[in-house]
């Protein structure tokens, strides 16, 4: 019997395959290709995109007064993400090998190339680098932290909880005590199993 959790795996990897499928469509429509995890623009792209490029100090002109008041407090929050980025990549490094865990491959999540964008000025691409690795530090923790929780404790919360890792629809039923003490430990090799699985169903 198909259960609401098999039939959601099935959707998302229905839905993935459709992402991936539009994210080659667009490449196409605007000329790049990625090599080697680098983007490489076509040149006519780049030239239209030189043409459309705002300059920057037409776009400061446009930004409202407190969105420059605030840009110091933003860009200041770069320490505690680099901390945190760090702090993160070694505890996995030195904690998830005693767990057996396989580890988060960091690049997968974040991703620094918007800056490639010719029609991108100086201060959106800066503003573009910062949020991508903000972003994608954020996605990387989230699947460290994940993959921490499936090891140590795999049990749904009460209430519903919105966008959770992906790991989370695996969790066992909240109340289930029955199960508990039974699965934990097969719950476990599930985890230590995820080899190189950023995104798994299990």
């Amino acid at each position: 019997m198909t259960t609401t959790t098999e039939k959601l795996r099935v959707a998302l990897r229905e839905m993935q395959s459709q992402l991936e499928h539009e994210a080659r469509e667009a490449r196409a429509k605007f000329r790049y290709s990625i090599a080697g995890g680098r983007v490489i623009f076509e040149e006519e792209a780049r030239r239209r995109g030189r043409e459309l490029r705002v300059k920057w100090s037409v776009f400061l002109r446009r930004a409202r007064p407190w969105e420059i008041v605030t840009a110091p407090v933003i860009y200041g929050l770069i320490v505690p993400f680099v901390f945190l980025d760090l702090v993160v990549t070694i505890y996995q490094a030195i904690c998830f090998p005693v767990y057996g865990l396989p580890k988060v491959e960091r690049r997968k999540f974040i991703a620094v190339d918007r800056h490639k964008l010719t029609y991108l000025n100086v201060m959106q691409k800066l503003n573009c680098v910062y949020c991508g690795y903000c972003n994608g530090v954020l996605a990387y923790v989230r699947e460290v932290a994940g993959r921490t929780e499936y090891y140590w404790c795999p049990v749904k919360h009460a209430r519903h909880m919105p966008d959770r890792h992906t790991h989370y629809a695996n969790f066992l039923d909240y109340g289930d005590g029955e199960s508990w003490d039974e699965k934990f430990i097969e719950m476990k090799d599930r985890a230590r199993a995820c080899e190189g699985c950023d995104g798994c169903s299990h």
